[in-house]
């Protein structure tokens, strides 16, 4: 058998682009040349789709959009095609694609509408499929839809742009501060705050406004965060639970990307009850919400052992300090294993 085709999608118009970049460029660097056929191609933060052919390092350092490779290209959603379409000199020419790896976080990849696009043309792709992704894209409706299962979420107030702000923020002072104020659908804590004070609210909301048209604030919940990563699609396998040490008041972009000081403690520093209960929560959760492929999920845990819902990640960070690989990593199961896994699930997925 020959190489299998793998298209690694990455940038992308979205708050998330720079993150991607780092994530696409690790799996890039990763993937056995030897089992795979390796299609760049990249979406520049204006939504223009290319064709790259360039070095990795150009992909890292965000140079890769002025390569001299860069072509016009697209992926079709016709089922009768399943490749992707380029734009060479006045020739459209299709290169056949076996599976997508759309290594894209945030809005315009992580929220469903890549996935839309790949179900369409019957492509296999990485990751969970469109309404999984839109479902936990979405802060709302993912802790409604999980509450429902029995785990235990934050108490929040949900305001949708237009609507008259301030009396939702009486309703969000009764849940007491400090709140939390999110963009309903952003990941890598980019738009949220933590306020004390009811002008920190406001100016909050206005913040994550700017993000989203849909703004979630939620009570603080006491203790630390911890997370599962999640495999598979039928019989799921979970990785190692790690945990985060803060020093400031949450785990923000700067330090999810640069660590500089926080501590991820890997195992969490629990005992093995709270480990596996803290699995099987995971579990619970990436089954409700539909997931397939790959997820990462949030968690706090109390001080009193109390188990409390965060979020989920359909498309977590895949660079070397990203919790993801390293949670599969501590199981037994490397990098380059984990992106084969990926791979094959998705091919074995087929038709979503």
């Amino acid at each position: 058998m020959g190489r299998v085709h793998v298209a690694i999608l990455f940038g992308g118009c979205s708050n998330e682009y720079e993150v991607s970049l780092k994530s696409a460029s690790a799996v890039i660097e990763n993937l056995d040349r030897d089992l795979y056929n390796i299609i760049m191609v990249g979406i520049t933060r204006d939504g223009a789709w290319l064709r790259y052919e360039g070095s990795i390092a150009d992909v890292r350092q965000d140079t890769w959009h002025v390569h001299p490779s860069c072509r016009p290209a697209f992926l079709t959603p016709s089922r009768g095609i399943q490749g992707l379409i380029e734009l060479k000199k006045s020739e459209f020419v299709v290169t056949p694609i076996d599976v997508v790896f759309p290594m894209l976080h945030g809005k315009n990849g992580e929220d469903g509408t890549v996935q839309g696009l790949l179900e369409l043309s019957g492509m296999p792709y990485v990751g969970c499929d469109m309404l999984s992704s839109v479902l936990c894209m979405d802060k709302a409706i993912a802790h409604a839809l999980v509450n429902k299962a029995g785990i235990i979420t934050a108490r929040s107030v949900t305001i949708l742009g237009g609507e008259n702000v301030e009396q939702y923020i009486l309703e969000a002072e009764k849940l007491g501060y400090p709140l939390y104020v999110k963009p309903a659908k952003s990941g890598s804590s980019i738009g949220i705050t933590k306020a004390t004070v009811r002008n920190e609210l406001v100016e909050g909301i206005q913040l994550a406004f700017s993000h989203d048209n849909k703004v979630v604030i939620e009570q603080s919940i006491g203790g630390f965060e911890v997370g599962c990563a999640v495999l598979g699609g039928a019989s799921p396998i979970v990785g190692e639970v790690d945990e985060i040490e803060l020093t400031g008041d949450y785990f923000d972009f700067q330090e999810k990307y640069s660590l500089d000081s926080s501590t991820i403690h890997l195992p969490a520093r629990i005992n093995v009850a709270t480990a596996q209960r803290i699995k099987d929560t995971a579990l619970t959760i990436y089954l409700t919400l539909g997931c397939r492929g790959l997820a990462r999920v949030d968690m706090f845990l109390t001080a009193e052992g109390t188990i409390v819902f965060n979020e989920v990640n359909t498309m977590p960070g895949f660079t070397a300090k990203s919790r993801y690989p390293n949670m599969m990593g501590a199981i037994g199961i490397p990098f380059p294993e984990l992106l084969d896994r990926l791979i094959q699930l998705a091919g074995s997925e087929g038709d979503k």
